[in-house]
């Protein structure tokens, strides 16, 4: 038995008290919990696990689409088990990765004890149609989509297949692409058809399965909204009737800011794409976010970060960050655990009794740039106790490929 004391933020409100945890569960919680015959840590700021709803263990060096895919999977995996220790020692005990070679693994190592690291609930490859999103077009096609980490499809039937397989794989999600993006290189088209869409999400739902959709646009936006998804990942293009449809069923918005402010450099961009990109990247800074707020749109934190040196896993913490721009601290910090475990379908992100025992300790927090890796103390996965400083000390550095 294990118990935690101080200041904490349940997943709606700081409040003071006593977690106290067993076989992995949060078993007991109040402030006159008597805690003399029980291991106790104290805390100068404790809150549930963070989550980061939108990553990729690609454990690449380059920031680009042809290494994310001709990365072997050996390599991959074996470089993203040390992206899991800093995530962990960064506070985050859940991750969702939407499309990598090596999530899968990572999951069902985890599960087993066999490495240490965050929940990792993985989609296997992510679903796309030819030619479209992540696609190595620079190499012959029976090549790239050999190497490639998503499944094609071009038809309803296709794409019912393309879940199944991804089923095969252990996908704990579904992930698809419903319109390019601008690591393509040229202008974002939407991608794949409604009726696509509407079998994909179907395929997905009847093995209770959640589908997150790439969306790029209005159009991404509306298909994806009118096929039944669960999450829309980006989301740049937001309109205000959009986001009303997106509040009336209970979507998931997640607008992966942290990618857009770490900016990776995309060479084969003409001068008009390149500004197209900028004015898309701005507005989503100001328009989209100022309508998901107004609209009290279902926000969780995902930073698209892969893996490489321009968006490493263990400084996630920096969507929150970016988060606070448009919300009071609580609410942010909200995002990254209560809603973010809502979004993902989970039993984490709340520090309550019957939840997971995923808690991550600081020290003193006085904003939200205190939630930075190098002030995490203490972090319970699965009630199990990790000295965060001690294991930042040994893996920090390895973040440089």
């Amino acid at each position: 038995m294990l118990a935690i004391k101080g200041k904490m933020f349940d997943g709606e409100k700081v409040t003071e008290g006593v977690v106290l945890i067993e076989g992995g569960k949060i078993v007991k919680m109040g402030k006159d919990i008597d805690t003399s015959d029980v291991k106790t840590i104290e805390g100068e700021f404790i809150t549930p696990g963070l989550i980061d709803a939108h990553v990729h263990f690609f454990g690449v060096s380059s920031d680009n689409v042809l290494e994310w895919n001709i990365t072997p999977e050996g390599l991959s995996t074996a470089r993203s088990v040390s992206d899991m220790i800093r995530l962990l020692f960064a506070g985050f005990t859940t991750v969702r990765d939407l499309g990598s070679k090596s999530a899968v693994y990572l999951s069902k190592a985890e599960k087993e004890g066999t490495i240490i690291g965050p929940r990792v609930i993985a989609s296997g490859y992510s679903i796309a149609e030819t030619g479209g999103n992540d696609d190595p077009k620079d190499l012959p096609i029976d090549m790239a989509q050999r190497l490639s980490y998503s499944f094609y499809c071009d038809s309803p039937w296709e794409c019912r297949k393309a879940v199944r397989l991804a089923i095969r794989q252990g996908a704990g999600v579904i992930k698809v692409y419903a319109s390019g993006a601008f690591s393509q290189g040229g202008k974002v088209k939407v991608a794949l058809t409604v009726d696509d869409l509407k079998a994909i999400v179907d395929e997905a739902h009847k093995a209770g399965l959640k589908v997150a959709s790439h969306a790029y646009g209005e159009e991404a936006i509306a298909n994806s909204i009118e096929a039944g998804i669960d999450t829309i990942e980006h989301g740049l293009g937001l309109t205000e009737s959009l986001a009303k449809e997106i509040k009336r069923k209970g979507i998931c918005y997640i607008p992966t800011l942290a990618a857009y402010e770490a900016n990776p450099k995309i060479s084969k961009l003409d001068e008009e794409i390149r500004e197209k990109r900028e004015e898309l990247i701005r507005r989503h800074f100001t328009d989209d976010m100022k309508i998901a707020v107004d609209n009290e749109l279902k926000i969780a934190t995902g930073t698209d970060y892969v893996g490489s040196s321009e968006r490493p896993h263990g400084m996630n913490y920096k969507e929150i960050v970016l988060l606070s721009k448009y919300k009071p601290f609580e609410k942010a910090l909200a995002s990254s655990t209560s809603v973010a475990g809502e979004c993902l379908g989970i039993n984490a992100g709340v520090l309550k009794e019957g939840y997971v025992a995923d808690v991550a300790i600081f020290g003193k927090v006085n904003s939200v740039e205190d939630l930075n890796p190098f002030n995490v103390k203490y972090v319970i996965r699965k009630g199990r106790l990790y000295n965060a400083e001690l294991l930042r000390e040994v893996f920090w550095d390895t973040i440089k490929r």
